[in-house]
């Protein structure tokens, strides 16, 4: 009789706190919703790498998802930042502080990045980079509170710089964009190049918002570098490309990188002006059958086919709500320390991570662009040239300079 008693104890006790888990985990979701905003180039040179790319694909996550977790709502706000550093930190603050926002998510533009990541560690809120590149966002100013996830320029570097150095094109010309990203790149591509032997012959920067390349395009033909290497992105190497083209730099035994190149970009300039050019990227729409699957489903809503940036804004996504639903919680740290945990196994990533210092690690794949007679139809652009295995893509830990790493 006792021994039944306090079986029937034990059964109510598990009940009650069967219920008391339950409940804490339906009121562990700060203000009864999960807020992502989308940060972005809405309206300028990097909209069409970003912008409403960027938010089709997170709106697409939440959409796959079911629009809940935790029984909560998934809700979705989206600014432009313009480009401008304290206006993306004003959006930032006020997304944190005032309307409770618990991730940022694409945050195109490097110098906007490395901002906005700090601000996610002082308000112990989330923030995952897919749009900017530079590879500090993981080194020296790497947080407890930020994912780099798609690319970096450290990457791209190892990918780009060692497939043509290998090659035997030894001497290099940077056209760099005067910002933190054209910064970062250079330094990680002259990095890779003089490892592998070769030399920088010299570099020009250009401003932000300058369309006319034509001076530094000159001084690049006249270094008589092997390799002129445009360290920028958006509508401006697009300019400098077609530029290229004009002053014969290809028909003079010059060799044109593109550091950073989207496939919105080829698109923009057109096989005829874009072939040739050697390209590191973390996605392509053709690689596979899951990758056609969802490019297919992107197209549909953007008529337009994704890049490594909306592919990866769409798995960050996936990612992050799966982390906020293993961890019964969407406080951050409890979410970053799962985000850690979990493997990245989608259309995006094979055995993807989240290391300590936020550098997600994956496969990236060093492409060239087809000849027009190549091209078997519309978006048909790359050819494959290399896989470069994650754990060789991305700084290793050795070198880091993230606090958060342990050393020995």
């Amino acid at each position: 009789m006792k021994t039944a008693v306090c079986s029937a104890l034990l059964v109510a006790a598990s009940m009650i706190a069967g219920i008391d888990g339950a409940a804490a985990q339906a009121g562990a979701i700060s203000d009864d919703v999960v807020k992502i905003g989308v940060l972005t180039d809405m309206s300028g040179q990097f909209s069409d790498e970003s912008g409403e790319g960027s938010v089709t694909a997170v709106r697409m996550a939440i959409e796959d998802f079911g629009g809940k977790v935790l029984g909560k709502p998934i809700e979705l706000v989206v600014a432009d930042h313009q480009n401008k550093p304290d206006i993306a930190s004003g959006i930032a603050r006020k997304w944190y502080d005032v309307e409770h926002v618990d991730m940022i998510a694409n945050l195109i533009n490097s110098s906007i990045a490395l901002s906005v990541t700090q601000m996610a560690k002082e308000k112990n809120r989330i923030a995952i980079v897919n749009g900017a590149g530079s590879s500090r966002l993981t080194n020296e100013a790497c947080t407890p509170n930020s994912v780099h996830y798609s690319y970096d320029s450290y990457a791209l570097a190892r990918g780009t710089g060692s497939a043509l150095a290998k090659a035997g094109q030894k001497s290099w010309f940077f056209l760099t964009a005067d910002y933190a990203f054209g910064h970062a790149l250079e330094a990680d591509t002259s990095a890779v190049v003089k490892a592998l032997g070769g030399e920088v012959v010299g570099s020009t920067r250009y401003p932000i918002e300058t369309f006319d390349q034509s001076s530094f395009l000159l001084q690049a033909q006249a270094s008589k570098a092997q390799v002129v290497a445009l360290a920028g992105s958006g509508t401006v190497l697009v300019n400098a490309v077609k530029s290229a083209q004009d002053f014969g730099i290809r028909r003079g035994g010059q060799t044109l990188a593109g550091l950073l190149v989207w496939v919105t970009d080829v698109k923009s300039l057109g096989l005829e002006t874009a072939q040739g050019l050697v390209l590191t990227d973390a996605f392509y729409w053709d690689r596979d059958d899951q990758t056609r699957a969802w490019s297919k489903r992107f197209y549909e809503r953007m008529k337009k086919m994704p890049h490594m940036g909306d592919a990866g804004d769409y798995s960050s996504t996936m990612h992050y709500l799966k982390a906020i639903e293993a961890a019964g919680t969407d406080e951050a740290q409890a979410v970053m320390a799962k985000m850690r945990e979990l493997p990245i196994n989608d259309f995006f990533a094979t055995n993807g991570r989240i290391r300590e210092d936020g550098r997600m690690v994956h496969d990236m794949y060093v492409y060239e662009v087809k000849a027009p007679s190549e091209s078997k139809g519309d978006w048909d652009f790359y050819k494959l040239r290399e896989v470069i295995p994650g754990d060789q893509a991305f700084r290793p830990l050795r070198d880091s300079l993230c606090p958060l790493v342990k050393k020995g």
